[in-house]
């Protein structure tokens, strides 16, 4: 089978697992992310596609939107290239006990489906080395839903996972940033709110942000053994939302 695409991959310290202080994870390499839009515009103009970009974007939000209607009802959907379905998380003490949402979540899962996992083999991995030392997140929990690089609980934990992400440094931006993807308006998470401070694992008590949909950053001076002279940035390569 021939290799139709190609993903740029750097290895990073393994911070993830405690088992083999010496081993590496791969990121992806950064690429843009894609709108509804853009992926309709790219069918046509390289997939042929025998509708217009326009037409193929409304039918695509008409399908979503129901799509997100009958999940909420329950119902789990099947697409051939993902499924997703409804979860409830949190336990239930009691057969009498309800739903409490200081207690209880719901979230949507989505997996992979049977057409989308048959295009694994032709797809090749360009390892490029290991990255640059800098500060890279790797991955967040949200504490109270256990949902992991996807939904935020405004006055609950956040885990921050990665390499060299300890705030520290004495210029006023060092800090961790919640960034509105809308507005670009930036919450900076209050030096009391940081629970815990490591090079590999920061935990944060998320700000009272609004619903919508945010980027996280660490600002920091941290490097092993002393400070930069100059501040950079990690931001997590995935949107995190408030509902």
């Amino acid at each position: 089978m021939s290799i139709l695409h190609k993903i740029k991959a750097y290895l990073y310290d393994n911070t993830l697992t405690k088992d083999n202080p010496n081993d590496f994870i791969a990121r992806t390499a950064s690429e843009r992310s894609l709108s509804v839009k853009q992926i309709c515009e790219a069918a046509t103009s390289r997939g042929g596609a025998d509708v217009s970009a326009s037409a193929m974007e409304h039918a695509t939000e008409l399908f979503l939107k129901e799509m997100a209607y009958q999940l909420c009802d329950g119902f789990s959907v099947n697409t051939g290239y993902f499924t997703a379905s409804t979860t409830i998380r949190g336990v239930f003490d009691s057969p009498s006990e309800t739903f409490n949402k200081d207690k209880h979540s719901i979230i949507f899962q989505f997996n992979q489906g049977e057409k989308l996992r048959a295009e694994i083999p032709n797809i090749e991995i360009d390892i490029l080395g290991v990255a640059e030392s800098s500060a890279v997140i790797l991955q967040v929990t949200d504490v109270k839903s256990g949902s992991v690089n996807d939904l935020l609980t405004p006055g609950r934990n956040l885990k921050i996972v990665g390499s060299k992400i300890k705030v520290a440094g004495d210029e006023a931006s060092i800090g961790i940033y919640f960034v509105d993807t809308a507005t670009q308006g930036r919450t900076k998470v209050e030096q009391n709110d940081i629970v815990t401070n490591n090079p590999s694992e920061v935990m944060v008590v998320i700000p009272a942000l609004a619903a919508g949909t945010y980027n996280l950053e660490v600002v920091t001076q941290f490097t092993q053994g002393a400070l930069l002279k100059e501040v950079r940035t990690a931001t997590l390569d995935k949107v995190l939302t408030v509902v």
